[in-house]
């Protein structure tokens, strides 16, 4: 079996699973707020593990705040600062590409606040322009609340110019909030030196157990609680932490950093797999070929074949993938992102998402290319549209 998801969640990597084993088989399970011995050692394990994940993020320990996951992170730093904007603060500046948990929370904030959102552009392979921001910036100057855009895109794992996005921030004295979900765990990231003034994670996305995450806040005092309860993460997020999910999202971050140096071998090995599809299928479309991306991550569509279609016979293969397409009445539709791209329909309806992880290797894009090309040549022949 190929599982070639990684992007939409990752299974629990083999070290997570081994600690949870022998974490299970001990008998540290308490409160971490409470002030006996067994509830000051859970304590003080969150807090190391607060320390690895610093380490490994490039940030202090007091910016990482303990949460569910970017979802939650998403609406929390949202609320901060938009809840809390001077009025004559309504300007919010995202991107057309960002995951839809923005967008939604965006749209909340224009009814309850009435801010207004101005949308940077994108070249051909979905790269953020940075021109683009700077006049945002310059128009609204002083007007602005926040800037919201994603270090990296979900479907097409274009790694957008993040840094320079911060400086620009920096300049303007604005607030930069960067999704970095796909980023953190799957590429470099340094929080301190990025400029970035928040940023998410979430550990189902690197193989740790789903429903744990972090915001980082190079600010801290920034942060306003929206899960209310008692002192928890320092008043910042109400609720017994789920002290477990932190203890393996610091051991699957600490296996990246371990292991990240793979993550060029398997840059090459996509790169690869890239040029012999499209050797053997020159109508063969890689969506950001021309940018910069994630090691691991190909969106690759045949315009006329269904990805829907693609996606079955791989798994016939034992081979896991998904689309960036959305469904219907079980017709395939491109995807706002790629709309947003101005990918056609003939190529956004045919896409496929193959997102691996460090861990792979050359054998896995080898058997994905005979899947793939087996697929192609069967399903060419009765193209669905």
């Amino acid at each position: 079996m190929i599982y070639a998801d990684f992007n939409g969640s990752a299974p629990l990597i083999p070290v997570v699973r081994d600690y949870l084993k022998k974490r299970i088989g001990t008998e540290i399970y308490a409160n971490p707020n409470a002030i006996h011995s067994l509830g000051q050692k859970v304590f003080q394990g969150i807090e190391k593990c607060r320390q690895v994940i610093a380490d490994v993020v490039g940030s202090y320990p007091d910016q990482v705040t303990f949460n569910s996951g970017s979802s939650e992170g998403v609406s929390h730093v949202l609320f901060s600062i938009l809840e809390y904007a001077p009025k004559n603060k309504n300007i919010v500046i995202t991107s057309p590409i960002e995951h839809v948990v923005i967008p939604k929370a965006l749209s909340f904030y224009q009814e309850r606040r009435g801010f207004k959102l101005e949308k940077v552009m994108l070249n051909d392979s979905g790269v953020i322009l940075i021109e683009s921001l700077e006049n945002l910036l310059q128009k609204h100057h002083g007007e602005v609340a926040l800037v919201t855009i994603m270090a990296v895109n979900n479907e097409t794992g274009v790694i957008q110019p993040y840094k320079e996005m911060a400086k620009l921030c920096q300049k303007f004295q604005v607030d930069f909030f960067c999704d970095t979900t796909q980023l953190i765990g799957k590429g470099d990231f340094h929080f301190e030196n990025s400029g970035i003034d928040f940023a998410v994670c979430s550990g189902h996305k690197v193989g740790a157990l789903t429903g744990t995450g972090f915001v980082l806040a190079k600010d801290p005092t920034k942060l306003k609680p929206h899960v209310f309860g008692s002192s928890q993460e320092k008043g910042l997020r109400g609720g017994t932490q789920n002290y477990i999910g932190i203890e393996t999202l610091a051991v699957a971050l600490s296996d990246f950093e371990t292991h990240k140096a793979g993550l060029k071998n398997l840059n090459q090995a996509r790169l690869q797999f890239e040029q012999n599809m499209k050797e053997s299928f020159p109508e063969v479309v890689i969506v950001g070929e021309e940018s910069p991306r994630l090691a691991g991550t190909t969106l690759i569509s045949y315009p006329g074949i269904h990805g829907q279609a693609v996606q079955i016979e791989l798994e016939s293969h034992d081979i896991f993938v998904t689309t960036s397409a959305a469904c219907a009445d079980n017709q395939p539709e491109t995807s706002a992102v790629l709309k947003a791209m101005g990918i056609h329909d003939d190529v956004g309806r045919g896409v496929i998402r193959i997102s691996l992880s460090y861990s792979q290797s050359e054998i896995d894009y080898k058997q994905l290319e005979q899947a793939l090309k087996a697929s192609y040549a069967k399903l060419k022949k009765i193209k669905s549209f």
